[in-house]
């Protein structure tokens, strides 16, 4: 059984929120904790704090961790100058590291097939540096999906993604794959610090 946490729950809301709003909500229980109830029950009572307090931790390990504005243009930038060679390269080399078996395909809908754990991907790239993506690409990689009785679909764009396509992707459950999340998964950002530097 998988464990996700729901986007809309408060913990979810507090991990995308700056560090210090669990922080403070953690100080805040504490202390009403500490000023409200009798001595028995005090201790309990600040304890209750501890899951906020371990959110705030992870949300500044995250936060900290993560590459400012001018590293995640310049990482983009390192990842649309590279050939298809190069990014296919670097892609499937990303995937395997992550633990997925890869699969080259044929054809225009899907580039890769990737399986793990019983699950199989097909990964649409070959236009990833398309200045803006509409809903076409994403339909024939539904399509594909569906003809190879694949689990899941992965489009990845370094350009614009219309909200149609946006929309599309949610609906029929494909993930885009895009900006940081792309320039991390294929190790550019430490890259692109290095050139911004220079």
């Amino acid at each position: 059984m998988n464990f996700r946490m729901s986007e809309k729950s408060l913990f979810a809301i507090l991990l995308r929120s700056p560090w210090w709003v669990s922080i403070a909500v953690a100080v805040g229980i504490a202390g009403l904790a500490r000023v409200a109830l009798p001595e028995q029950y005090m201790l309990g009572g600040m304890l209750a704090s501890m899951p906020f307090l371990g959110i705030g931790i992870v949300a500044a390990w995250r936060q900290l961790r993560s590459p400012n504005a001018a590293r995640v243009a310049a990482a983009i930038d390192v990842v649309g100058s590279m050939s298809w060679r190069e990014f296919s390269s670097a892609l499937e080399n990303a995937f395997r590291r992550d633990g997925y078996e890869t699969r080259r395909l044929a054809g225009n809908a899907a580039d890769f097939e990737m399986t793990r754990a019983g699950r199989s991907s097909l990964v649409s790239c070959k236009r990833w540096k398309a200045a803006s993506t509409g809903v076409e690409p994403l339909r024939d990689l539904d399509a594909a999906r569906s003809a190879r009785d694949a689990d899941d679909g992965i489009y990845v764009a370094v350009g614009g993604v219309t909200e149609n396509a946006r929309r599309f992707a949610a609906e029929k459950r494909l993930r885009v794959l895009e900006g940081v999340e792309l320039a991390n998964l294929i190790g550019v950002v430490h890259r692109a610090r290095w050139h911004s530097a220079k």
